[in-house]
């Protein structure tokens, strides 16, 4: 089955619209307001409080609505992306999929500070997720329409870049209007936390006003002539694709194991970093957050620089080189730890380790997002990004409890071994054993070019 669209040639001779990235980039900026502010640093916190039952019953009660979440999302992704395809329908989706997310983040206004609502309170934000990474499928799936194969690389590298720098804008809005408001107003008001629950009004807002450009500037993709299929068959037609992928381009299943590695490491970085920072460097929680604004500020400068290097040495190198660099911060900051050494004159302390290493591991993630993206982008076939990039999604969520197991298990181990209150930052080293698997997964894999279209057998 050949896809429709448009021709080679003019894939690589179409030049890239200005305001179809910048438009493309904002739904990014836009995200990071769930991302970032909803599920990482401010919400999340308010729901596994004191206040609705103590953090150990909050986490975990959150962590099984997210388990039940990554189960959605790997078996609803890959046929998502495969009907917006074929129906001509990607940008309908990616608005109808972040309208609900919008809604979803505003409905965690009324989680008020009471046990009986946590649940209320993990599920939105369970539900968010998944409709989330919905909507990212169809994202991703934009970059070969505004991008030609000479520039995905940066094209990509500039979303990336834009979300990590969306989010510290609505970090800095949200710590001076509610967290740590700069002025008195009605939203500062700490009463029933209806500060911290005006955050999820705010977010949704944010996602809604970044979410609107594209919806605008990026035109919709054409409508393939196929048979309508129930949600049964899509499920058949998504396994014999698989078959007539694995048959004409087998690599693209390389590098979809080798990502879904690889990401969970990178994955693990931005998830334990603040955990680290605190409890083996001692960093308070005004520190973390200062040292996660600048974090993101060096990721984004990551993915930029990335971007134009994936458009020169081709992403393959790309990811490559960063896994190399971060497996290399990782273990400088596992080797010296906390501990403090004399250089000559000058006193090298364990803060000064992980602001230094820390941003190193920080630098190294942006590039490997973006290229990875960039990677599959070049893979996919005319046509069908989308149900590639559901695939994407789908083997990520699948090996996703691997970077979190091996932290908790190294720590364990450590427990044994070394003195008390030393073993957390062992956990580094199950971060690093995954980081070291994508990179050996992914040196067999043949660098990325265009390939044809799967002819996928009938029923």
């Amino acid at each position: 089955m050949q896809a429709s669209g448009v021709s080679e040639l003019e894939r690589h001779t179409t030049p890239v619209r200005r305001g179809q990235v910048l438009a493309w980039a904002a739904w990014d900026w836009g995200s990071a307001a769930f991302n970032a502010v909803m599920t990482t640093f401010v919400f999340t916190v308010y729901l596994t409080s004191k206040a609705f039952g103590g953090e150990d019953h909050g986490s975990a009660v959150l962590g099984a609505c997210l388990g039940v979440a990554g189960l959605g999302i790997a078996l609803l992704a890959p046929v998502s992306g495969q009907r917006s395809d074929a129906g001509g329908r990607r940008k309908l989706w990616l608005g109808v999929h972040t309208g609900v997310v919008a809604l979803l983040t505003g409905l965690c206004f009324f989680a008020f500070p009471r046990p009986e609502f946590l649940l209320y309170g993990a599920a939105l934000i369970a539900a968010g997720h998944v409709f989330s990474e919905l909507a990212g499928v169809n994202y991703n799936a934009m970059l070969e329409q505004i991008a030609s194969p000479a520039t995905i690389g940066r094209v990509s590298g500039i979303g990336w870049s834009a979300g990590y720098f969306g989010g510290i804008v609505a970090l800095l809005a949200v710590l001076a209007l509610f967290v740590q408001p700069a002025f008195h107003w009605f939203g500062a008001s700490t009463q029933d936390s209806l500060n911290l629950r005006l955050v999820a009004v705010f977010s949704m807002l944010w996602i809604i006003a970044f979410s609107l450009p594209v919806m605008f500037a990026v035109p919709e993709v054409p409508r393939r002539p196929a048979a309508r299929l129930g949600l049964f068959a899509s499920y058949g037609l998504l396994w014999r694709r698989i078959r007539a992928i694995w048959a004409t381009s087998p690599h693209t299943i390389y590098f979809l194991a080798a990502s879904a590695v690889f990401r969970d490491g990178l994955a693990a970085v931005f998830t334990f970093g603040g955990v680290i920072a605190a409890g083996t460097f001692g960093f308070s929680l005004s520190q973390v957050i200062f040292f996660a604004i600048f974090g993101n500020v060096v990721a984004a400068a990551g993915a930029l620089l990335g971007g134009v290097l994936d458009d020169v040495v081709g992403p393959k190198r790309v990811i490559m080189g960063s896994l190399v660099g971060l497996l290399v911060a990782a273990a400088a900051i596992l080797v010296l730890g906390n501990g403090t050494y004399a250089l000559g004159g000058f006193t090298w302390t364990g803060a000064l380790t992980f602001w230094i290493f820390g941003l190193f591991l920080c630098l190294f993630v942006g590039p490997a997002q973006a290229s990875a993206r960039a990677y599959l982008a070049r893979l996919a076939p005319d046509g069908e990004a989308g149900e590639l990039f559901g695939l994407y999604a789908t083997t990520g969520r699948a090996v996703s409890f691997l970077a979190p197991t091996l932290f908790s298990v190294c720590i364990t181990i450590a427990t044994r071994l070394v003195p008390a209150g030393q073993a957390q930052r062992w956990g580094i080293a199950g971060i690093m054993v995954v980081l070291l698997a994508g990179l050996l997964v992914l040196l067999p894999v043949r660098p990325p070019a265009r390939v044809a279209t799967a002819v996928v057998p009938e029923a």
